[in-house]
């Protein structure tokens, strides 16, 4: 039975998440399709065009994704306090990126609500979308509607696009999160379809190395690292930002050589998160090849977790 998408998203438990949307069938509709010998790499750009923009709508930071041939990985943070801070006016706006106003929602910000009535309803359909504003449902559900309305048009048909609804894995701890976003970004390397993770097309990875070249810090659109490693700073990763190129490199190589033995140029970042190298590359191989509802490295998140997602049993993914 189906697990309902309240009991496996609780941002008092965690902000932050792994998202998967899979292609029905499994069939490349992202990419090259063998047997029709039709090439749809085009809508990995569809793709990755709707996330940017609904990253400047919503308040759902992107911390690292992949668009593959037949599915895509996100690591998002729900920013539940931004959502709460933003002035009505703030909400409309943002909303509207997106959307179209309704008439009453254009009157009333010309200022011209006759009835006290009216100005009540603006203000519960404001609320209504502010609370959407850090919804994952409802963020996951406006990347994956307009990406498969798209996908028919062009092929003339009807039907579904993605497979079922996205799974989500809780990211209980900054561990996980680093090992999360790790395995998204070398999704391309681990599949075979590129090289190194520098030359991954359609990876947040790609996209901070790109950013880099230009002398900017990370593009817009992603959650930027921070040089001091500030835990409670929700508008950054608590992490460096050549810390993680560092260690995403270490990984990618450790892929293509197979190497298991200790490597002396093992990062420092994973001694100071207490992973052992044989975890860490199994982590970043297999995080999305099992169906965990919660990742964690320690056992009082679990608990934590089971109390604030009201559920008796979680499955849960240990990294060490």
């Amino acid at each position: 039975m189906t697990t309902a998408r309240k009991q496996l998203v609780s941002v008092d438990a965690t902000p932050y998440y792994h998202c998967v949307s899979r292609c029905v069938r499994q069939s490349y509709l992202c990419g090259h399709d063998y047997e029709t010998h039709t090439c749809y790499d085009h809508r990995k750009q569809w793709v990755e065009q709707k996330l940017i923009s609904l990253s400047y709508s919503y308040c759902i930071d992107i911390c690292a994704y992949a668009i593959m041939s037949n599915h895509y990985h996100l690591v998002l943070y729900i920013n539940k306090n931004k959502a709460l801070a933003l002035s009505q006016n703030e909400v409309v706006e943002r909303w509207a990126l997106e959307h179209k106003l309704p008439l009453l929602i254009k009157r009333w910000l010309k200022k011209e609500l006759t009835h006290k009535s009216e100005e009540i309803k603006c203000h519960k359909i404001i609320e209504i979308w502010r609370s959407r504003l850090w919804d994952l449902s409802w963020f996951m559900k406006e990347l994956n509607f307009e990406i498969s309305c798209r996908a028919n048009k062009e092929d003339n048909c009807k039907g579904h696009f993605w497979e079922s609804r996205f799974k989500s894995q809780a990211l209980l701890d900054h561990s996980a999160l680093l090992s999360a976003m790790a395995y998204v970004d070398l999704n391309p390397v681990r599949a075979g379809m590129a090289q190194t993770p520098e030359n991954s097309e359609f990876t947040s990875f790609k996209a901070r190395l790109n950013a880099l070249e230009q002398n900017e810090n990370t593009p817009t659109y992603l959650l930027p690292f921070n040089k001091q490693g500030n835990q409670e700073d929700e508008s950054s990763i608590p992490f460096g930002l050549w810390e993680y190129i560092e260690l995403v490199d270490w990984t990618a190589r450790e892929f293509r050589n197979g190497k298991t033995s200790l490597n002396i140029q093992l990062p420092h970042i994973l001694h100071r998160l207490k992973f052992k190298q044989q975890n860490w590359l199994k982590v970043c191989t297999h995080l999305g090849h099992n169906k965990a509802t919660a990742i964690s490295e320690r056992l009082y998140e679990t608990k934590k977790a089971k109390l604030l997602l009201g559920k008796s049993k979680i499955h849960m993914y240990w990294l060490n």
